[in-house]
């Protein structure tokens, strides 16, 4: 396990892969940690120079009271690959992550060299559904939002056949940190990036979920839409989180992506 201590924050994170391999950069979902990219880096071993961390308030990281921003976040990325002499980078993030990485590309378009944005939109919701949750967390914990986030976060089919996984993953969400989820519910309910995506000018794949309760297709494609160049592809059968059902079909999209001469 490695930490860095990043504007005031632990941050845990993985970096794994040869030295002088182009850097992909993992940026995890709300209520998980950097271990729902462990299949996809595995297929992708000895490929890429791979990054995968906590974000504040998540897994092994710190979570600092207050509400956390989105520009909190983006600046914790940017710390953490300065702190690792890391320069361009294509990043690769699922839900919340999604919207980090759509923030660095906007805020340090020289850095970013791909996108891919899974199961992500440039908005969640509204203020009166994070604020509902965020309260619900307070009176209840993580236990009293828990089934319903398996089933935003998983296809129909994965939770039928695959019980045991199914178990496990609940688990992970159980024993986040409640404050640090609360407060990055907060991120998603401030930030709004919908204005600005006419901005990012790198190659964008965009990705979706057939099954995905979170982010529906159409939302995820209206993104797609939004962002100049970008291709659209749904992963049939999954739901929120592709890394966990289909980590095999996601690391096949990224790699074919990412194999085009001008990730170099």
């Amino acid at each position: 396990m490695t930490f860095a201590r990043i504007n005031g924050v632990l941050l845990h994170h993985r970096l794994v892969g040869p030295p002088d391999a182009p850097v992909l950069v993992f940026a995890n979902s709300l209520g998980t940690d950097l271990r729902i990219w462990d299949a996809v880096m595995a297929q992708l071993a000895g490929r890429y120079r791979m990054l995968a961390y906590d974000k504040r308030g998540h897994g092994l990281s710190d979570a600092p009271s207050g509400d956390y921003s989105l520009p909190d976040h983006v600046a914790d990325l940017t710390g953490l690959l300065d702190h690792l002499g890391i320069g361009d980078v294509a990043i690769c993030g699922v839900s919340i992550g999604g919207l980090i990485a759509q923030g660095m590309a906007l805020q340090q378009p020289e850095r970013i060299s791909r996108l891919i944005l899974c199961d992500t939109a440039s908005r969640f919701g509204d203020a009166a559904l994070w604020n509902s949750r965020i309260a619900a967390i307070a009176q209840g914990g993580m236990g009293a939002i828990a089934d319903g986030v398996m089933e935003r976060w998983f296809s129909p089919d994965f939770m039928m056949q695959q019980p045991d996984a199914l178990a496990g993953w609940r688990n992970l969400f159980l024993r986040s940190d409640a404050a640090g989820y609360a407060s990055t519910c907060a991120t998603l309910r401030d930030a709004d990036l919908t204005a600005e995506l006419g901005r990012i000018a790198c190659p964008t794949l965009v990705l979706a979920g057939s099954a995905d309760k979170s982010t529906p297709v159409e939302l995820v494609r209206s993104l797609a839409t939004a962002i100049p160049g970008a291709r659209f592809a749904i992963i049939a059968g999954a739901g929120h989180i592709p890394s966990i059902e289909q980590p095999d079909t996601l690391a096949g999209l990224i790699a074919d992506f990412l194999k085009e001469p001008a990730h170099g």
